[in-house]
């Protein structure tokens, strides 16, 4: 894979990728911004918007009619926040132009139509085409409805609400539904064009071979628009409560949900990352073994490492008469890490599972974008090679003082409503 990088203008990156056994191609544009519940849900419509209509075809019928004939071409969104930035994204991938039966320009016909989209939108008198608009605003409040049916990451997101109070990580990537509901198509293309204007921007093309089409379009593109990009702070410590904080709410469940949050002081993001597959990412973790298995506590166990807001979140489905028990077994496997109570087979098993994903970055043109954006985003360009080699220098010491760092800030509790807490 040959890997470029360059700048196409004040705050605008583009990274081009080759590899030659790729069949199609990919491409990604992310706006990097700040996080706020005032803007969140907003900026998620504009950019959502832009895989919907265009200029060139208005409707939501004939992008899709002309992404068909394209050979099934496809586009789409993304939003989701990384420490305290929301991180919005505008995707496209195609066949590559070797492959077209009748020698169609696929990669030239997706260049338009991503050039239409993103600098031509469906406007009309300052507002975003309000049918397209009503497409994107439904997926949004889905989305968000979603989320509360699916109690367990409804739970995990609710303790970090929690554990940020205060801070724009305290937001959603995608915004509140109030917040959806009160958005108009003119709000909407307002904030885009602030985006287009403020955001830090970051574009990824992968092709199986030399291309320079694309960074000229959005050279040229970008080049008629007054840019004054504002600085995103992506990593940001969360500061520690001064007293540890418990939140409880009644739902109608079957099973309590528990999220204990830690935060940590640490900057060696990869001795906690293996503090955190050990005690609770895998099927060999002190948790699922101990906590789940061998004591029968939970449903489930598990945790996972945030370094850009120095958290570390475990999360677990529980019965309610079996909550202390839980949390306290919880907290003495949490304690064994941080005796240094960690075999050499937990270590190589760790080590295995952060191979096996390493193995998959280059699979697929996307995980090539996922990978480098992700280092873009952690301030750290690395090869996926060289990211497995430091956690391969980690000691068990290491992992141990990562885990001694950890102190205990909030928890979450989802409690079943059919019983009531003890008088």
């Amino acid at each position: 894979m040959i890997y470029k990088r360059s700048e196409l203008g004040s705050g605008i990156g583009f990274t081009s990728m080759i590899d030659d056994k790729f069949k199609t191609c990919a491409l990604a544009v992310y706006f990097l911004t700040e996080l706020s519940e005032e803007t969140a849900a907003v900026n998620n419509l504009a950019t959502g918007i832009l895989t919907v209509s265009g200029s060139r075809y208005p409707t939501y019928a004939a992008l899709c009619e002309k992404l068909s004939e394209l050979y099934g071409a496809g586009l789409g969104s993304s939003a989701r926040k990384k420490g305290d930035a929301q991180l919005l994204g505008f995707k496209a991938s195609w066949l590559d132009n070797r492959y077209a039966i009748d020698g169609e320009d696929i990669g030239g016909e997706m260049r338009e139509l991503i050039k239409d989209c993103l600098f031509c939108p469906n406007v009309k008198n300052g507002a975003f085409d309000e049918a397209s608009f009503a497409i994107v605003k439904k997926d949004l409040l889905d989305r968000i409805d979603g989320e509360l049916n699916q109690k367990r990451s409804y739970a995990i997101s609710r303790a970090a609400k929690i554990a940020y109070r205060g801070e724009p990580a305290e937001c959603t990537g995608y915004g509140s539904k109030e917040a959806a509901l009160a958005a108009t198509p003119a709000e909407a293309f307002a904030a885009y064009k602030r985006l287009l204007s403020t955001a830090q921007i970051e574009i990824y093309y992968v092709s199986p071979h030399e291309d320079d089409s694309f960074a000229k379009m959005f050279r040229e593109s970008f080049g008629n628009i007054e840019r004054a990009p504002i600085a995103v702070n992506i990593r940001s410590h969360s500061p520690l409560k001064a007293v540890p904080e418990t939140v409880s709410e009644e739902f109608d469940v079957n099973q309590c949900k528990n999220v204990m949050v830690f935060k940590t002081d640490s900057d060696d993001r990869y001795a906690l990352k293996m503090a955190s597959i050990i005690l609770g990412e895998m099927p060999f973790s002190k948790l699922f073994l101990n906590v789940r298995e061998k004591l029968s506590l939970c449903y489930y166990c598990s945790s996972s490492s945030v370094s850009a807001k120095g958290a570390f979140f475990i999360d677990s489905g529980v019965e309610r008469d079996k909550l202390g028990e839980a949390q306290a077994e919880i907290l003495a496997q949490l304690d064994e890490i941080r005796n240094g109570n960690i075999t050499d087979e937990e270590i190589e098993s760790s080590l295995m599972a952060l191979d096996n994903a390493v193995l998959q970055v280059g699979d697929t043109p996307s995980s090539y974008i996922n990978w480098y954006f992700d280092c873009f985003c952690d301030g750290e360009n690395i090869t996926p090679r060289e990211h497995f080699k430091r956690f391969t220098e980690v000691t068990r010491e290491r992992i141990a003082e990562a885990a001694r760092s950890l102190r205990p800030d909030c928890t979450y509790l989802m409690l079943n409503k059919e019983v009531q807490p003890d008088e």
